[in-house]
């Protein structure tokens, strides 16, 4: 019997963006209909400035649509905030350089009033599972920057929410650390099961870690194709020289292509 497939925990139907600005108005994104379903790891690649962070940030309510619909766990974005359905990591780490790491992870705690002892549990398994255990009294500046992306997204993970939005976190890391972060946080999504949507401008690190890649044409932002991955969850680094692998990454550049040729 085959198995029933997840249910979307994300659905944008028809969704357009429009900006007005004092040149006319930006069609940021276009007829975007998308469901991610329960469990994914969902990655959106395409040019800069495709509005790829545009649609992160519209799940995430800190942008507002112009048309069509969009729920999140079968509320609005702008519940689903206020639920704090979600956790976001943004581009740079954004840890506050006065406080310590896990000072930084206990702050959302603090605003959500939780008790001491239940932030303290919080940290404390959040900062395990990123394998910074040890660095909790330690200021940001003591860290390296793919350390800091680590406490970044544990501070994301502390409250527990479902769904984990990432907008390009590792962009800005070299290659070696940028491999290492994509192996913890395909270990991090097995442990936790959550969603995650995450941006990226890299074919091989959409490919190596998603069930699903969107693939995005230049603005106005429209989706041209979504691949859903047959790769198995299991993935060793070394599973990008595999055929299947190559073969995936050879699908998404040809949608990125058909997206500057429509």
């Amino acid at each position: 019997m085959a198995q029933a497939p997840e249910p979307a925990v994300i659905r944008a139907d028809h969704l357009d963006l429009t900006f007005q600005t004092d040149d006319g108005p930006v069609h940021a994104l276009r007829d975007v209909t998308l469901d991610i379903p329960n469990g994914a790891f969902v990655s959106f690649i395409g040019p800069s400035g495709c509005g790829k962070t545009t649609l992160l940030r519209c799940i995430a309510a800190l942008e507002t649509p112009t048309g069509g619909s969009l729920t999140v766990n079968g509320m609005t974005a702008d519940e689903a905030r206020r639920a704090r359905a979600y956790g976001y990591v943004f581009q740079a780490a954004g840890l506050y350089p006065w406080r310590t790491i896990g000072g930084n992870i206990r702050l959302p705690l603090e605003i959500m009033g939780f008790s001491k002892a239940e932030q303290r549990e919080r940290v404390a398994r959040v900062l395990d599972l990123v394998e910074l255990s040890q660095f909790e009294k330690k200021f940001p500046w003591q860290l390296s920057g793919g350390m800091q992306q680590r406490a970044s997204i544990a501070r994301a993970l502390a409250f527990d929410a479902d769904i984990l939005l990432m907008d390009e976190p590792f962009g800005a890391l070299d290659e070696i650390v940028r491999d290492r972060l994509n192996e913890e946080l395909l270990r991090l999504w097995d442990k936790t099961n959550k969603t995650i949507a995450f941006v990226t401008h890299s074919i091989p690190e959409a490919v190596y870690l998603s069930t699903h890649i969107v693939v995005m044409s230049p603005r106005p932002g429209r989706i041209t194709d979504v691949i859903e991955s047959p790769l198995p969850k299991e993935r060793p680094l070394d599973i990008r020289d595999t055929p299947q692998f190559i073969e995936i990454a050879h699908r998404v550049r040809e949608g990125l292509r058909a997206g500057y040729e429509e």
